[in-house]
């Protein structure tokens, strides 16, 4: 077995494979980490689900940044919409995650003079193009208290989404409110508020698809937050981990089998023709000597 061991194939083999092992193990902490991760971040998306809808203005202010700790934090605020520089947002898919339209989001003017960024919910495409601004459903006039979810900023760099420059009027890419400063009169509090409700209710036809809450029960999928798959990724890396020296093991006894077996055959096959070179060897050796020719004379 060690002269198995030590040929250039089996070292090339047993390095490969012993390897993979902490790589796999690390692998499989790494998902174990995304999983406790996850576990936190729902945790403190529950909470912040449960607890009472508090001021927006408590939590964050013009120029303040929102930190993530306060995400989906229940929020209300009050004031009126300023339709005048509503915007959308493009490339958003509807709560089935199946329609790509747009997010309209509404400036609402506080009492303090603050514009809150209010994403009031999905709208379809219709038959616009991209160079179209779509059909949105009209805001509510006059005071409203809208109840919502605080959001930090859209960026690239978190959401992945690229922030694509020269689109068509009031059409955007992100929300964020250090890039709508430069486009509302008034001072813009950070972050926006994802709408929940409105008071007074507003009529059915004016509103659109609210953007549905994390962990929607409504889907079944596991990409959802609280149905997270890095444990079951995490155990399966462990797994590989631990198959790795049994797949090693079971190869090598192969091996070492296959050469006993080849041993045999080429022993065998040696016997056998070494009986047969004897056979030969006696047949080809006369019984007798072979007398001088008939009428051979001497000198």
């Amino acid at each position: 077995m060690l002269r198995i061991l030590l040929t250039r194939r089996w070292v090339i083999l047993t390095l490969v494979f012993f390897v993979l092992i902490p790589v796999m193990y690390l692998l499989g902490m790494w998902q174990f980490h995304r999983y406790q991760q996850t576990n936190v971040g729902n945790q403190l998306i529950s909470q912040n689900l449960s607890a009472k809808p508090v001021p927006i203005g408590s939590l964050t202010r013009p120029g303040a940044t929102v930190p993530g700790s306060e995400r989906y934090r229940k929020v209300t605020a009050t004031g009126h919409y300023d339709t005048a520089h509503q915007f959308v947002v493009r490339h958003r898919t509807d709560a089935a995650g199946d329609t790509i339209g747009y997010y309209v989001v509404t400036p609402l003017i506080t009492a303090d003079g603050d514009a809150v960024l209010v994403n009031r919910g999905w709208v379809t495409a219709g038959n616009t193009t991209g160079d179209q601004y779509p059909r949105v459903p009209s805001a509510p006039s006059g005071t409203v208290t809208v109840t919502g979810l605080l959001q930090p900023d859209e960026t690239t760099a978190v959401s992945g989404i690229r922030d694509v420059k020269g689109l068509p009027d009031r059409q955007f890419m992100l929300i964020n409110s250090v890039e709508q400063a430069a486009h509302q009169p008034e001072p813009v509090v950070a972050g926006y508020l994802q709408l929940v409700g409105t008071s007074p209710t507003a009529p059915a036809g004016d509103s659109a698809e609210l953007v549905p809450l994390p962990n929607n029960s409504d889907s079944n999928s596991m990409a959802v937050v609280g149905k997270g798959v890095h444990l079951p990724y995490a155990v399966q890396w462990w797994l590989f981990a631990l198959l790795i020296p049994i797949a090693w093991g079971a190869l090598l006894r192969r091996e070492v089998k296959d050469r006993e077996r080849k041993a045999v055959v080429a022993e065998k096959k040696a016997a056998f023709l070494a009986a047969q070179r004897a056979q030969r060897a006696e047949t080809d050796t006369p019984g007798e000597s072979v007398g001088a020719p008939a009428g051979a004379t001497g000198e």
